[in-house]
């Protein structure tokens, strides 16, 4: 394992991207062949024709064997835990796409690895950088807007087009559910903890003719938190395919001396069929995160812990629409999801 001390001065990383089936992928190499300090590698062991910057190499295999300094997972999700696994072993750094796993038990052993090798795992959660998002936080945390009393969250889009894992339960873990209720889940983990009981119902009144077997297209997840808070999370892929961009997200909380309302893709120029955001880049405030945290050896939020305890909340949310009723959020792991 390399030692972090060896690595503050070191210019460039050489950051391996393992897979482009993640549709993030593209955006990460990117921003990352725009930077000096980085050499980039991308493994394209699906044949899926990475055309974008960087080495492309047709293997994984290839890329361990040109030891990087950090890996980018953005393979299918049930492939994430095999990838963390090889690059804790090798005691490289990771930033793994949301979901962190299919299961809180893979989840569980990939948070559990890299500890014990001692190396950075992060959660690809970019919503986290945003300005918006921290304006929330502090607002939540500063009792501005005096005791909150409910938060709604939204996180709607289109069904991913071009990459058919996203609606293979087999690969994704879930439909909906397990796509877009993670970013959500994240802000509130943030500020709230885990909820204590979840409650989720789910329907494929959209899209059913596209989705995979068994994937729900749209929820709607309840979360009661041992203070008694409510939080819901409205989740789907529910946007036209003709819609000027793939969705958004939105939170909004209520308390007794106020509320606060955002969007953290909000700002952006529309209108005609057309979507032209500006502001923040939060892909490279992710990515400055986590090259930052390579180099020192320290990880930093979001880390591999938040990404197990979203998974927790999608788990039980899965369960819940199984049993037809709230759970309670599982602590430990549970290898299937559709029992109790």
């Amino acid at each position: 394992m390399l030692n972090p001390a060896s690595l503050q001065d070191r210019a460039p990383l050489t950051v391996a991207i393992l897979s482009v089936q993640h549709v993030h992928a593209a955006g990460y190499a990117a921003a990352l062949a725009a930077r000096d300090d980085v050499r980039l590698l991308v493994a394209d062991p699906d044949g899926l024709g990475h055309d974008g910057p960087g080495e492309v190499v047709d293997s994984y295999a290839a890329a361990w064997d040109a030891r990087p300094d950090a890996v980018i997972v953005c393979s299918t999700n049930v492939d994430h835990r095999d990838l963390v696994l090889e690059a804790a072993r090798r005691g490289v750094a990771v930033l793994c796409e949301k979901p962190l796993a299919t299961t809180p038990a893979d989840a569980e052993a990939m948070v559990a690895a890299c500890a014990e090798a001692g190396v950075v795992l992060m959660t690809a959660y970019p919503v986290h950088f945003s300005p918006a998002v921290a304006a929330l936080r502090e607002a939540l945390t500063s009792g501005r807007i005096g005791e909150v009393v409910g938060i709604t969250g939204v996180n709607n889009g289109k069904l991913p087009r071009g990459r058919d894992w996203f609606t293979d339960t087999s690969l994704a873990g879930g439909g909906a559910l397990a796509d877009h209720v993670v970013h959500v889940a994240e802000v509130l983990d943030a500020v709230l903890g885990e909820p204590a009981t979840v409650h989720a119902v789910s329907n494929r009144l959209l899209h059913a003719d596209r989705a995979g077997e068994g994937a729900e297209t749209g929820g709607l997840v309840t979360l009661t938190y041992p203070s008694g808070l409510v939080a819901t999370i409205d989740c789907s892929w529910s946007m036209p395919d003709d819609a000027p961009t793939w969705g958004g997200v939105s939170i909004q909380a209520l308390g007794t001396a106020g509320q606060v309302r955002v969007e953290p893709f909000a700002e952006r120029v529309e209108g005609f069929g057309q979507w032209h955001p500006y502001g923040p880049d939060l892909d490279a405030l992710l990515l400055d995160a986590f090259l930052g945290a390579v180099r020192s050896g320290i990880t930093v939020e979001p880390s591999g812990e938040v990404g197990l305890r979203t998974v927790r909340v999608v788990e039980a949310a899965q369960r819940s629409v199984a049993q037809r009723g709230p759970v309670p959020l599982s602590s430990r792991p549970c290898p299937d999801a559709s029992t109790p």
